[in-house]
């Protein structure tokens, strides 16, 4: 993948509130499907450390099957669906105006599904260990820095460190 460079950015106090303004609208899109609420997960949502400038939220759905009703209210925001992880979440992506970078992810999964637990974990872990934060940032800035604009490599790089923080918390990260 070719293109500009990963933007890797510090922490932005504003990540939190963005996701809260964008969890109350889904609250009401998701209304009818909605079960286990809407959670902010990725590096956005660990306090003090630099991430790609994109609000990773996770939604639990009463039914998988039944959530692809949601495309269509989804698609009416602004969401695009993007397949990711077919059979275990529905994935879309909310993109700038401008259309150029996406601002929000959303992944619809039934609550208690690997990439449930897998993101929740994985995000306490890190907020509650400043050390291991701290760990995880220098090794996504690393990653930005060599692997420039393939996110392929940038997300590839990173799997061993989240493989081991799950390891921690008993979890084997990518069950299906």
């Amino acid at each position: 993948m070719t293109g500009e460079p990963l933007a890797v950015v510090p922490y932005d106090p504003e990540w939190p509130r963005r996701f809260e303004a964008e969890s109350a609208l889904l609250e009401d899109v998701l209304a009818p499907w909605l079960e286990g609420g809407i959670h902010h997960v990725g590096s956005t949502a660990i306090p003090g450390i630099a991430a790609k400038p994109v609000v990773d939220m996770i939604a639990g759905v009463g039914d998988f099957e039944q959530a692809r009703a949601a495309y269509g209210p989804l698609e009416r925001e602004g969401y695009l669906h993007e397949p990711h992880r077919p059979g275990i979440a529905h994935h879309f992506a909310k993109p700038s105006l401008g259309l150029s970078e996406r601002r929000f992810n959303l992944h619809l999964t039934e609550p208690g599904s690997d990439l449930w637990r897998e993101r929740l974990v994985f995000r306490d872990a890190l907020r509650a260990d400043p050390r291991l934060a701290a760990d995880y940032e220098e090794l996504k800035l690393r990653l930005a820095e060599e692997h420039g604009a393939d996110a392929g490599e940038y997300t590839a790089g990173k799997r061993a460190f989240v493989a081991l923080v799950l390891g921690a918390a008993g979890i084997a990260p990518g069950r299906r």
